[in-house]
């Protein structure tokens, strides 16, 4: 729905226009910086002191105004349902905006334009995050819709640093807020000019420059030297109007509390220095006070009126610059290949040992590859447990016993640039097989107090590992080569929530995913249901198949792992004597499934329960599986 602008807002935004074709104009500083000096808890939902403080809030607004400030940003940078429901305020969103709209209208009078701040979700949007562009539009288009129907000059999108979720607030805030409001766009930069994924200035700017925005620019970042090297360069991609809003520089930890260093005097330097490079919007970001802004704009009114020094010119990008074609499933790996003729693959599973000496995991799968076994399929700390790299015991698997590896990848201990640094590193040290997993918390292992990371999700790295293959890193930019991993995922028949699952297994298929390997299968109607479901998604399946080992085990498999086993499994497991017997019977149960699954699946996974490879070999030998 699009909000209908007013005659009066029609009018502010002629002159808002008019105004930076005139001169440039010097906006405000930081308010968050300000609410903490004053006592505010960093834990304090900020946005809602609109409703609860709003003297405090417009007295930080009148200091801005009166140190020269002719912006002012509402103090709604984190006013949208998503962050405010972390608050349990989602319903109190209209009323936030619109007080925050109220006290920095009064604040300004006649003598400064009132920009309504819009910040990033908080959250991960696809290809890496669960939550889709449409869902991100909607919450968007309900912020500016709250913020432009309470009467705001333009709208300021500020300190996004994924051009994807960028992209999709622009398009909410211009239609929610109709084709006359002005639109500002500002992204976030590291050290060395690129956003977080790696963007470099010529491909964000590009990429904005085709957002319906009436503005590009930089806040917050490292400080100004950074950023003012930034705009300089997007100014030869863009003739939009540009806006710098700096940090006071990086935060030093002063006996607890975070203190920007850079003085008034140091970034009223650099402000003439963005002025002189065609910066038409300055001001301020975190660190920055109305002492900032005030010799800001000292600087601009002896600069007035601001001139551009550097053309646009419009740039072929390198040839280098390119985005590969995905190799094909039968030329990515020996399994690519059998999954793409259609022959029927068997894994067996062999844990990562505790210790440095891999011997016995070598031993294992030489004796599997012995057997005509396809591939030795590495979990990656399973059950959050602390074992030698997957990587590296594939790595050895494949250097010393003469058999394909496939690595189980997990989200739960890196972060993206650490996954795309290994994803990366098992390319060229000729690891072809992956399988993208989540992961298992922390708590389930023996070190429930470690961190978990979990940047993205199965879904996010499958993206990841889906962008690798066709030259794009994590940032989407091209890298000038490419990976070709064979991207599998995880399937789980019987999980509790059935739609759920199959709702995450198609976004994974969405991603890239080529096959598909499920958690240990003994209900074979579980699995049947499962198949017809995903028929359409036409994606080959591994099933997993667990030669259960004790009456304990089967016990443990239902309770725990939360695996349905059939009574009848259970009952046969119940009644032997030994051991032996029970490892036998386990063996045998493991073999009456494959040959029930062979004419549904591509192939089986078989579990090697606690190290026990034989068991899995006498599965494969049993059904000829090779």
């Amino acid at each position: 729905m699009t909000t209908s602008t007013s005659p009066a807002a029609k009018s502010r935004a002629i002159e808002f226009r008019k105004r930076l074709q005139e001169k440039a104009l010097v906006a405000d500083g930081a308010m968050g910086t300000m609410l903490y000096s004053r006592g505010v808890f960093i834990n304090r939902c900020y946005d809602e002191l609109n409703l609860s403080a709003p003297a405090m809030v417009k007295e930080i607004h009148e200091q801005y105004v009166k140190a020269g400030a002719e912006l002012l940003e509402t103090n709604t940078f984190g006013a949208n349902r998503m962050r405010l429901g972390a608050f349990g305020l989602a319903e109190r969103l209209r009323a936030i905006n619109e007080a925050g709209v109220r006290v920095a209208r009064e604040a300004a009078g006649e003598s400064a334009f009132v920009a309504g701040a819009i910040g990033p979700l908080g959250a991960r949007i696809e290809p890496l995050g669960p939550t889709s562009f449409s869902e991100a539009r909607d919450i968007f288009a309900e912020h500016a819709r709250a913020l432009t129907e309470a009467g705001v000059d333009l709208l300021l999108l500020e300190t996004f640093s994924d051009l994807n979720e960028l992209r999709e607030a622009a398009l909410a805030a211009r239609e929610a807020a109709g084709p006359d409001m002005v639109i500002a766009a500002q992204v976030t930069i590291d050290d060395y000019g690129n956003l977080a994924g790696g963007t470099t200035t010529e491909q964000f700017t590009r990429r904005m420059d085709e957002f319906p925005v009436d503005t590009l620019g930089l806040n917050c970042s490292a400080g100004p030297r950074v950023m003012l090297e930034t705009i300089e360069k997007m100014a030869k991609f863009s003739a939009k109007p540009l806006s710098a809003m700096p940090n006071a520089g990086h935060p030093a930890t002063v006996e607890g509390r975070k203190i920007y260093l850079c003085s008034p005097e140091y970034m009223a330097q650099y402000a003439r220095r963005f002025l002189w490079a065609g910066v038409k919007i300055i001001g301020g970001c975190c660190g920055t006070t109305p002492e900032h802004i005030r010799a800001i704009r000292s600087e601009a009114r002896s600069l007035q009126p601001a001139i551009r020094k550097i053309a646009v010119t419009v740039e072929t990008p390198a040839e280098n610059q390119k985005i590969f074609k995905n190799v094909p499933v039968a030329e990515k790996s020996k399994l690519g290949a059998k999954l793409a003729a259609g022959r029927f693959a068997a894994f067996v599973e062999i844990l990562p040992p505790r210790g440095v000496d891999a011997s016995k995991e070598i031993a294992g799968a030489k004796a599997c590859a012995e057997q005509g076994i396809d591939c030795i399929n590495v979990p990656d700390g399973p059950r959050a447990s602390a074992r030698m790299s997957a990587q590296v015991t594939c790595q050895l698997i494949q250097q010393h016993a003469g058999i394909e590896a496939v690595l189980h990848f997990c989200c739960r201990d890196r972060n993206i640039l650490g996954i795309q640094s290994e994803l990366l590193g098992a390319h060229a040290v000729g690891i072809r097989n992956l399988i993208c997993i989540t992961g298992d918390p922390p708590r389930m292992g023996g070190y429930p107090d470690a961190t978990a990371v979990f940047d993205v999700d199965a879904i996010g790295l499958t993206n990841i590992v889906s962008g690798l293959n066709r030259g794009l890193d994590i940032g989407g930019n091209p890298m000038g080569s490419q990976t070709q991993l064979l991207i599998g995922v995880g399937a789980n028949p019987g999980a509790f929530n059935l739609e759920e699952e199959l709702r995450r297994f198609e976004w994974k298929v969405e991603a890239g995913a080529e096959y598909a390997v499920t958690q240990p299968v003994f209900d074979l109607n579980l699995l049947e249901q499962f198949l017809k479901k995903t028929e359409h998604l036409h994606i080959p399946f591994i099933a997993g198949i667990w030669p259960l080992t004790s009456y304990r085990n089967a016990e443990f498999m239902v309770n725990e792992l939360r695996v349905p086993v059939p009574e009848q499994f259970m009952e046969r497991m119940r009644r032997v004597e030994s051991a032996e017997q029970a490892r036998q019977e386990g063996v045998l149960i493991a073999q009456e499934m494959v040959q029930k699954v062979r004419p549904m699946v591509a192939g089986v996974q078989l579990s090697a329960p606690f190290g026990r490879y034989q068991m899995a070999i006498e599965v494969a030998q049993a059904i000829g599986a090779r």
